[in-house]
C-alpha cells in the first residue's frame, strides 16, 4: 500500500490518447504535436529526444508543454494535484514521461529548483514511472 492509497486518494487514469498509436504508426513527433496538441506523448517524445541531442533549452519547451498539458487532462479526470498516476497505465505515460523530461531539461540549465520539484511530483505520483525513467 502506498501513502496515496493510505490517503484514500483514488488513481488517475487519462482516457486512450489517439497520438500513441499515430507514433507507433510512423507518425514523426513534429507531426504528432502538430496534429495532437493537447497530447503530453508527443510533447514527451519532443523533449526526449532534444535531450538527447543536447538542445536543452528546446527539450524545456517541449518538456513544459507535455507537463502543461498532462496537468489539464489530469484536472479534466479528476485529479486535484495529488495522488496516484499509474504507470502501468499506458495513457499516464506521456505526462510522467514529459514530467520525466522536465525534471532533466531543467536540471541540465541549472533550475535545480524546478528538477528537484518534478523530480519528487514524479515520484509522488508514480514511484514505478520514477523508476522505468530514471529518477
Amino acid at each position: 500500500m502506498t501513502t496515496n492509497d493510505l490517503l484514500g486518494i483514488p488513481p488517475t487514469h487519462l482516457p486512450e490518447d489517439p497520438c500513441a498509436t499515430a507514433l507507433q504508426d510512423g507518425l514523426a513527433p513534429d507531426a504528432a504535436a502538430a496534429r495532437y496538441p493537447a497530447s503530453s506523448l508527443a510533447w514527451a517524445v519532443l523533449a526526449e529526444q532534444a535531450l538527447a541531442a543536447g538542445r536543452a533549452v528546446e527539450a524545456y519547451a517541449f518538456a513544459r508543454t507535455g507537463y502543461h498539458r498532462g496537468l489539464d487532462a489530469l484536472r479534466r479526470n479528476g485529479w486535484r494535484g495529488q495522488g496516484p498516476v499509474p504507470w502501468e497505465h499506458e495513457p499516464n505515460r506521456g505526462f510522467l514521461r514529459a514530467l520525466a523530461a522536465l525534471a532533466r531539461a531543467a536540471g541540465e540549465i541549472a533550475e535545480e529548483e524546478e528538477r528537484r520539484r518534478c523530480a519528487e511530483l514524479l515520484r509522488a505520483s508514480s514511484a514505478t514511472a520514477a523508476r522505468a525513467l530514471g529518477l
